[in-house]
């Protein structure tokens, strides 16, 4: 069985992919609360939606504070065409 996830693009509008297991994910919420920038949203059964990624600083708290390791932040260069 596959994990589930939800994830954004590494581009120069956002600079580190998020992405959330959602398999792992209990809703419990951390990552919306400590969140500096507000990048995540709570969805209708309060999961976490990456409403803004643009807004991302790449200060891992999402990641650090999650007690289930389901969010992760990729910090890839962009890559961008000229």
């Amino acid at each position: 069985m596959t994990t589930r996830h939800r994830r954004t693009q590494v581009t120069a509008k956002h600079p580190a992919e998020i992405c959330i297991q959602t398999k792992w994910c209990k809703k419990c919420g951390i990552c919306i609360e400590f969140c500096p920038k507000k990048v995540f949203t709570p969805g209708k059964l309060n999961e976490p939606i990456i409403s803004f990624p643009e807004k991302c600083t790449r200060c891992r708290l999402c990641e650090l504070r999650c007690p289930e390791f389901a969010v992760t932040i990729d910090e890839k260069e962009a890559k961008v065409h000229a």
